[in-house]
């Protein structure tokens, strides 16, 4: 299971599931202060702001950003949960918990999957760029962008409530 929250919320979503990694999307500044039950090399703290196109004195997610997400995906033996934690848990977050389970099974149906994030989180928002970075990366030629959009802006919120994604 991939767990995401906010970084308000991190430390008891990460004691209450259980997780032994985690991912944290976080704007250059912002302080994060790792859960006690996370160890250092099992953390993975990325810096980038939530935007989806450049913008002056900010850091726009790239290729980068999505390969080395990937990569300590790929890394998880799934023994244990996965939580990811962005600011608000709406953006940056949810892109990256559709990304890996679309990365995971590349048979999913990216409309399915779109909407079932739809279902578990109402205030998710993926992150365009970071889905379109993906998509192009897994080659699913426009599909995740596509099903991204098709499911809109999620309701607005001051930060998502946590929730679990199956992968």
């Amino acid at each position: 299971m991939i767990y995401v929250s906010p970084l308000s919320r991190i430390e008891d979503t990460v004691r209450r599931v259980g997780a032994e990694r985690l991912i944290s999307l976080l704007s250059v500044g912002t302080e994060m202060v790792r859960p006690v039950a996370i160890q250092a090399e099992n953390h993975l703290l990325m810096n980038m702001h939530d935007i989806a196109a450049p913008q002056d004195g900010m850091t726009l997610p790239g290729e980068a950003h999505v390969r080395q997400l990937l990569d300590f995906a790929r890394a998880w033996d799934r023994s244990r949960p996965l939580a990811i934690n962005c600011w608000a848990g709406v953006s940056r977050s949810t892109a990256s918990a559709y990304i890996i389970a679309a990365a995971f099974d590349p048979s999913r149906d990216e409309t399915e999957l779109a909407l079932l994030l739809r279902k578990l989180s109402p205030t998710a928002t993926p992150n365009p760029r970071l889905i379109a970075v993906a998509d192009q990366i897994l080659g699913r030629n426009g599909r995740m962008v596509a099903a991204i959009a098709a499911i809109g802006r999620g309701a607005d919120c001051f930060e998502g409530v946590p929730f679990g994604l199956e992968v």
